[in-house]
């Protein structure tokens, strides 16, 4: 069985209408969000063999992050710049093309195409697939060229926001 974990890259910064898209850094709640995502991967001993990663600013920032909480070496975390602006099927054939002695992968990446994976994926239809989000999935195959449709059994989707606070 594989292991197969979604990121979408932490909240990011359109406050510089002069930045490309690919360039866009996290903003604040970014910055504050995603660190404790990080902490919450471990926490859930969430560590993949292997990160693979868009290579725009806001998903770079964001595996960076992952790949220093869960102190992975160097060699962990790498970027693809097919992941930018990429669809489902891109990312698909991404993962079907990975050494099968990877037994987990974690890929950060953008919407909307993590979301058509996981709902690819799974079978199902997320709501959302916020900023920061995190879905964990273990996926009913032993290599992963036999990645397919319907193969993948959410085990855990977790976000920044289901852990706010709210005061009144």
């Amino acid at each position: 069985m594989k292991k197969l974990t979604l990121v979408r890259h932490a909240k990011s910064s359109w406050k510089d209408p002069t930045l490309d898209d690919f360039e866009r850094p996290l903003n604040k709640r970014g910055q504050r969000d995603l660190p404790k995502m990080a902490k919450r991967l471990e926490g859930y001993s969430i560590v993949p063999d292997l990160i693979l990663a868009s290579d725009a600013n806001r998903a770079i920032t964001t595996a960076s992050e992952i790949h220093r909480q869960l102190d992975l070496k160097p060699e962990q975390l790498q970027t693809h710049p097919e992941l930018y602006a990429s669809c489902a099927e891109t990312l698909m054939y991404l993962l079907q093309n990975q050494s099968d002695h990877l037994s987990s992968i974690m890929l950060v990446g953008h919407n909307p195409a993590l979301h058509q994976l996981a709902d690819l994926l799974t079978q199902s239809r997320l709501e959302k697939l916020p900023t920061a989000a995190v879905l964990h999935m273990h996926l009913s195959i032993t290599q992963w060229h036999e990645l397919a449709e319907g193969c993948a059994t959410s085990i855990l989707f977790d976000y920044p926001k289901k852990h706010a606070v709210t005061t009144t």
